[in-house]
């Protein structure tokens, strides 16, 4: 007899254990749920580089591997809005990406700023021309990052503080490209990779200040990016790539999955 009460007790005492972890579970599923979600920006917003990308957008290049895309698999919110387009500048976000922010808005995530200092163009220059070239080129865009973006991202951070006040904004930087004295035999110098390494640095920087400003959270990627870097021989960015050079220098799926997606995992 008292051998059945300790096994009913027992009983008891599991099942009051299954339906408080249920309870957990269900209230952090509610949680979740409840988020309405929106991911602006450019391609290392998009996922340019990560492949699978979705047929209906285009050039945008919004790939289902994208920080984004998996944020939205693993937490299931409520609704998820994916307007990051790749080459997208800060004007381009506050002229075509803003449509679904609104006072309902719990989360944004956005990257952007590296097209506006000329990303692009001090990669192809430092590829394609001299070392001397190349600092020059990185010294306009550091430049530029002082006297004209700041004043770009307040545009575009006012514009959703304006369309979604009580959202959680994320601002997600970039990262440094290269290892330094790492296993790339062939290439840039190492004061070209040192140099553009800097320069990420700095436009990190700048946007963090902004960021921090707007009262909005800053994810630095730079920490998760470490030791996957161009020639770290475990690399998480593209090199050139000839076939499909707009992927050049973009993140991997797996730097989409291992470096972006924890950092918006721990802001969000």
């Amino acid at each position: 007899m008292k051998m059945s009460r300790l096994v009913a007790f027992s009983s008891s005492l599991l099942l009051g254990a299954a339906l408080a972890l249920a309870g957990v579970g269900t209230a952090h599923a509610a949680e979740s749920a409840a988020v309405d979600y929106v991911a602006l920006g450019d391609s290392y917003s998009s996922g340019v580089g990560a492949g699978s990308y979705i047929a209906a957008s285009g050039d945008c290049k919004r790939s289902t591997r994208a920080y984004p895309s998996l944020w939205a698999a693993a937490n299931a919110p409520a609704s998820f809005a994916f307007t990051a387009c790749s080459g997208a500048r800060t004007n381009d976000v506050t002229a075509g990406q803003l449509g679904p922010v609104n006072s309902s808005t719990d989360l944004v995530s956005i990257s952007v700023g590296g097209n506006d200092a000329g990303f692009a163009d001090v990669m192809t220059t430092c590829v394609l021309q001299s070392e001397s070239t190349c600092l020059g080129r990185i010294a306009t865009a550091r430049a530029y990052v002082d006297s004209t973006l700041p004043g770009r991202l307040d545009s575009v951070y006012s514009a959703i503080s304006a369309k979604a006040p009580s959202a959680r904004v994320v601002v997600l930087g970039y990262p440094r490209f290269y290892k330094l004295g790492g296993s790339c035999l062939a290439g840039l110098s190492e004061n070209e990779r040192a140099a553009i390494n800097g320069a990420a640095d700095y436009l990190n920087a700048a946007t963090a200040k902004r960021a921090a400003d707007h009262g909005f959270t800053f994810g630095d990627v730079t920490p998760t990016f470490t030791g996957h870097e161009i020639c770290s021989g475990s690399a998480w960015l593209h090199s050139v790539k000839w076939l499909n050079i707009g992927e050049s220098y973009h993140p991997t799926a797996a730097g989409q999955s291992g470096g972006y997606l924890p950092v918006l995992d721990s802001a969000a």
